[in-house]
């Protein structure tokens, strides 16, 4: 990993990226591709050493308390976080200035800052965003090798459930002719369930491939899934969005399973919902603290 001092935290809907680059190793990650344009190999992270001072700073002087989003990029519990701590320090200031949190990541490590997580849900909102696309586990150590399991990760999502801090499953991506099966969906819909997620986002059954990426997840398959990459090559050739053939049969199942149980499947509302910040609540309580 390498430091360097970022000229601002927050992007104008408020998101923020503490680093740069990932060590999870996921073979189907966009966040490789090269239209993000990375000057840098994508192991060896880019830490953003003063996040915490831009962000108090960009906190400070907001009129307005709102929601503030993380990991949509980067994953905020990487490794390199259990030693560097910019994340927790990020989300004390957070909780400080009573700001609400939408927090995305696909590590138990999430469950180190659960004291903050339960206190900004507290004061504000806090909204854990959790990644679920492999429901075996031995296909998920190959699919997603240096992160905890889905498994590991249904335990998490149910220690938010029982301290009080809703959740969202990211149910993406799915590869095409891997784990676009039914058994896959209604077994990481069967985690949703038990779990009590607020809601699901997952905009189709497949996954986008673009320059840098592709080439990266095209190896992976060389490596795991000998012919594979040839399927996907007469299949899809260069092509941006990669859907699988069952995409239709698998997305009703999905749908169907959300109403049925009352989870949120529309993509947009669960995303006003990341984003909806409780006035009211935030108001009272960021009162009571600045009186003292």
């Amino acid at each position: 990993m390498h430091f360097v001092d970022a000229k601002g935290i927050l992007s104008a809907e408020n998101g923020m990226n503490i680093y740069r680059g990932c060590t999870h190793g996921c073979i189907y990650c966009d966040s490789r591709s090269r239209c993000y344009q990375f000057t840098h190999d994508f192991e060896d992270i880019e830490v953003k050493q003063n996040a915490p001072q831009l962000l108090e700073q960009a906190l400070r002087s907001k009129r307005k308390r709102c929601m503030i989003g993380t990991g949509a990029m980067c994953d905020p519990y990487m490794h390199c976080e259990m030693e560097l701590g910019l994340t927790r320090r990020c989300l004390e200031i957070i909780d400080e200035y009573g700001f609400g949190l939408a927090i995305q990541t696909k590590s138990d490590r999430i469950l180190r800052d659960l004291d903050l997580l339960k206190s900004i849900n507290r004061k504000a909102k806090c909204v854990v965003q959790i990644t679920m696309t492999t429901f075996d586990e031995a296909l998920c150590k190959i699919v997603e090798p240096h992160v905890a399991t889905t498994a590991r990760r249904f335990e998490v999502l149910e220690i938010l459930r029982e301290n009080g801090i809703p959740t969202v499953v990211w149910m993406t991506p799915f590869l095409p002719f891997i784990n676009d099966t039914r058994e896959n969906i209604e077994g990481i819909l069967d985690y949703c369930i038990r779990a009590k997620v607020y809601g699901i986002i997952c905009f189709e059954v497949g996954l986008t491939l673009r320059q840098g990426n592709r080439e990266y997840f095209y190896e992976a398959l060389d490596q795991h899934f000998p012919g594979m990459k040839g399927r996907y090559h007469r299949k899809y050739g260069y092509a941006y969005e990669v859907t699988s053939d069952h995409n239709e049969e698998l997305m009703h199942i999905i749908r169907e399973k959300c109403r049925e149980k009352g989870i949120e499947s529309d993509a947009s509302k669960v995303f006003s919902y990341l984003h909806e910040f409780p006035e009211n609540r935030g108001f009272e309580q960021m009162s009571l603290f600045d009186a003292l």
